[in-house]
This record gives structure tokens, sequence and C-alpha cells, in this order.
């Protein structure tokens, strides 16, 4: 806006004239900055796409958070993921866990048992579980275990078993001085030569199935002991009975009595137990492969023991020592009284059994 000076009033100093001008410019300024009427307002329906116009366009926010949750880069040492196997190697395997990286299982971690090659254990595509073993690398890979993972299984499997008081039956791989080795459950158990109970010599035992008893099964000390004996003895157990007369073979003698083999299972006569006589030594009254007749004094299923007694079946005090042909003879008498006076022993309410420290 122009003011000339025929436009002045006479009643007006320049001075107010100006100010007057500079209200008319700040007027004009407003009226050129106002919105248009035929431009729609934010808050306009009609200012909004439709949702047809972005479909195919990026990600919904759910669609989003879903894609974040497959991605989870919080992996620790003991974790166990899903993984999937997607490149065998010569020295291990590759897998995508989600991690920015992928994974790596050496070959040795791919099984508790031995195996020739990865392809015997996993095939690519496969989905399964797996074991962090450490933290990434410098280069922000995580070490993966199956091995590990079975291992634990594999404890888990034996404790129950143990609970069970199971009979199992495992292949011997190799004997040493102590005794024999085998696996269960892919875990390294021993059998003390103490308690195998067979007359083949140790060393051919490789390759045989033996039935066994869990004796000790220790995680911590990576411990697991078994016994052939223990099994053995139960299940011979099964068909004997206090009082029975059995025949058996002399084994094996030491101070303190002998070992009678009685069809593939061990019992011991005490020395106290082979006359009413005292006796020195067994060696004075038995020999190794001496056949004799023996009677069953006590069955201790737990302790996988077998008591033997020939004293109760000597028709006179000493005759073991005397005349043993004679107990031999007249063992199925004797273990018949002896049977009686155990009944009569049960009615006036004393212990039936005679046990055998």
């Amino acid at each position: 806006m122009t003011v000339t000076p025929s436009e002045l009033s006479p009643n007006q100093s320049p001075e107010e004239l100006a100010q007057e001008a500079d209200l008319d410019l700040t007027l004009d300024a407003e009226l050129d900055l106002a919105i248009p009427e035929e431009v729609p307002t934010a808050d306009d329906p009609s200012s909004r796409a439709s949702r047809s116009d972005t479909d195919g366009v990026g990600f919904t926010l759910d669609e989003f958070a879903s894609l974040l949750s497959k991605y989870d880069y919080n992996f620790k040492p003991g974790d166990v993921v899903n993984g999937t196997v997607f490149a065998l190697e010569s020295k291990g395997a590759m897998i995508d866990i989600g991690a920015k990286t992928a994974a790596f299982m050496p070959l040795q971690e791919v099984s508790i048992n031995r195996v020739e090659g990865l392809s015997d254990v996993l095939q690519p595509g496969e989905i399964r579980e797996f074991f962090i073993m450490s933290e990434e690398n410098e280069d922000g890979q995580l070490s993966l275990s199956i091995r590990r993972i079975e291992y634990q299984r594999a404890w888990e499997r034996v404790r129950q078993l143990q609970k069970e008081d199971a009979t199992i039956y495992s292949e011997v791989f190799a004997t040493n001085r102590g005794g024999a080795l085998v696996r269960v459950e892919g875990l390294r158990g021993f059998i003390p030569g103490s308690h195998i109970s067979t007359r083949k010599v140790k060393e051919e035992l490789v390759a045989d199935f033996l039935p066994l008893k869990f004796l000790e099964v220790d995680e911590e000390r990576n411990r697991l002991v078994l016994s052939h004996r223990r099994a053995l003895v139960e299940r011979k157990m099964n068909r004997l009975e206090v009082g029975e007369v059995v025949i058996g073979t002399v084994r094996g003698i030491k101070p303190y009595g002998a070992f009678i083999d009685i069809g593939g299972v061990s019992g011991l006569l005490h020395i106290s137990e082979i006359s009413h006589e005292h006796i020195e030594t067994p060696h004075t009254v038995l020999n190794v492969n001496d056949q004799m007749k023996v009677m069953i004094i006590d069955l201790d299923a737990e302790r996988g023991r077998i008591s033997l007694s020939t004293k109760a079946l000597e028709p006179e005090p000493g005759d073991m020592l005397t005349d043993p042909a004679k107990v031999f003879e007249k063992a199925e008498e004797m273990a018949a009284r002896y049977k009686q006076m155990l009944l009569e022993q049960a009615e006036d309410g004393e212990p039936m059994e005679v046990t055998v420290d």
C-alpha cells in the first residue's frame, strides 16, 4: 500500500501515517497466508488415503513385531535353542538359530555316540534342538552341541533306571585289568572284575551282551558302575528259596570261606557254615573243582549275595571233615529236617531265616 502526499490528512502527522501504513501491510500479509477454502484440512476424512492405497507397502506394526520376535540375540551358554541345519562341512555343521551370524557345531559335538560323519546324524534343512556351549567369538559366532543335550538326557534316563532297579542288557566293547567296559544310553559304564560272573576268560567277553544291574550312578563324578553278578543272582534268586538243596562246584577258596558255583551264579560257603566242628582253614576240607551239595540259608537280592551251608546238612556234627560222602547222600533228608525246624521257629515267633554276617 503506497501513500501519496495528496492523501495525507491535514490532521495526521507523518509518524501517524507511517504506523497506519505498517498496519495495513500486516493485514494484507495475513490475508495472503489464509488457507483456501478448497484445500481440505488434516481432520477431514477425505484428506486420508484409503487402506487399499497402502496395501503391500512395507510391514504393519504387528508383522514387524512378529519378525523381531524371531530374532532374539540374547543367547547365553547353557541355553537350548531350535536351529536349522543349512550346511555340512568337513569339521562341523553351520546352523541357523536366528542369531546375527550362523552358529557352528564341531564334528565331535554331533552325538554322544561315535559317528563316521555328520550326515549320519544331520541332514540339510533339518530342524532340531541345540545346546549353546560358549559366548560369541570375535566374529560373533556361537558354538553349538547336540552331544551335551544327549549327555544330560542320558544321565536322567540312567538315574530313572537305577530308581526302578531295572535290569539292562549292554554289549562289552573293551576290557582292562580292572574289569569290562560297556555303554548304557551312550554313557560309558564299568563292570568291576568282582562283579563279572562268567566262566569265560575276561578278554573273551568283548561283543557279548550281558544282563546288568546298577551299582553306582554319579553324574558329578562321571561314574557309572554296574554289576553282572547282581543281575544273574537276581534272576537265579527268582527260582531259589531258603532251605533248598543245590549241587555246586567249588570255584575259589579264601581264608574266610569258599565260593560255590550253583548254576551260573556264585554263593558263599562261609567257614563257619562248613561244619559244626571248628575248622582252621577251608583248604583242609575243600578243593577247587570239588562238586558238592549245599543248602541255601539266605538270599540277599539287595546286595546280590547267596549264603550257603553244609553244616546244616551234616547228619552228625563233623561229618564234613570225616565223611563228606555221607553228607552228600543225606543232604535232602537233612534239608527237610531243617525246613521243619524253620517252620517250628516261625510258629514260636522266632526268626525264620538263618543269616550269615
